[in-house]
């Protein structure tokens, strides 16, 4: 599939994603949903990926749901708008699905505005990288709707339940200083560093096998909903196939090599 509204790079094993609607701040529209939703299938399927970085051009990250597509949903037939409204919210939790459980790590490196649904796309990464340049906001209240893309999920467990009812109920702006205080952000960077340092830091989460890293981010992307016996059990279930994997065998076999000549030394 040919990209126009959004850029895919990989180098090193490490992809990045750049949406690339820049003057329109990255709104997300039909059309770029749809492509983002192929390229990170596209992702997920490929062996030799072994990280994701996702980004925006220009000085915006996302700037939530596109304008134009609101404006549509508002002028269909008024028999037809529940019907396309929950479609659409099929391909949205489609795609922030497709971001939390990817079988890698994931890290968004927001680069100025994160807005409605591109705060909840932030969110639905494994971890955050911004910019001096950087803002979050949960502005669906100022369009008299709720978040939709895993805000009231996913926020409340960066920053506790209080705090994510008050950036909810406010949609103000949180600059990244702040975002950073409260636990939105985990790393600051500057703007001529952010992507770099973005994909050296998925360099360094993604050097340990891959089997026991897409297992161990399954489990405990769940741990906040499941009994500690789930847990121990699904980890079993896990450790069992880390037992037959190839990087559990060749890591063993090159251990146990070092010993011997450790010993025999």
């Amino acid at each position: 599939m040919d990209y126009a509204l959004i850029q895919l790079q990989v180098e090193h094993g490490i992809a990045t994603i750049t949406f690339n609607r820049p003057e329109k701040r990255n709104a997300m529209s039909d059309e770029l949903r749809t492509e983002f939703i192929h390229a990170l299938e596209r992702v997920a399927g490929d062996k030799g990926i072994r990280a994701l970085v996702l980004t925006g051009a220009g000085k915006g990250f996302c700037a939530g749901g596109d304008i134009a597509g609101m404006e549509r949903r508002m002028n269909a037939p008024a028999g037809e708008i529940a019907f396309n409204g929950w479609h659409r919210q099929q391909r949205v939790h489609h795609t922030q699905a497709l971001l939390h459980t990817m079988p890698k790590p994931v890290i968004a490196a927001v680069n100025g505005a994160a807005s409605g649904l591109g705060a909840d796309t932030a969110l639905a990464c494994d971890f955050i990288i911004a910019s001096e340049w950087a803002s979050f906001s949960w502005s669906y209240i100022h369009r008299g709707i709720i978040p939709d893309g895993g805000g009231m999920y996913f926020l409340p467990r960066r920053v506790g339940l209080p705090k994510a009812k008050e950036l909810i109920f406010t949609g103000r702006k949180v600059d990244a200083d702040e975002a950073l205080a409260l636990g939105i952000v985990d790393r600051k960077t500057t703007a001529d560093r952010l992507v770099a340092e973005a994909q050296d830091w998925a360099c360094e989460l993604s050097k340990g096998s891959a089997t026991a890293l897409a297992l161990s981010k399954t489990i405990l992307n769940q741990t906040f909903e499941l009994p500690a016996q789930q847990v121990f059990a699904q980890g079993s279930q896990a450790q069992g196939i880390c037992y037959t994997s190839s990087e559990h065998r060749e890591s063993v076999q090159a251990f146990l090599a070092k010993s011997n000549v450790d010993t025999k030394e």
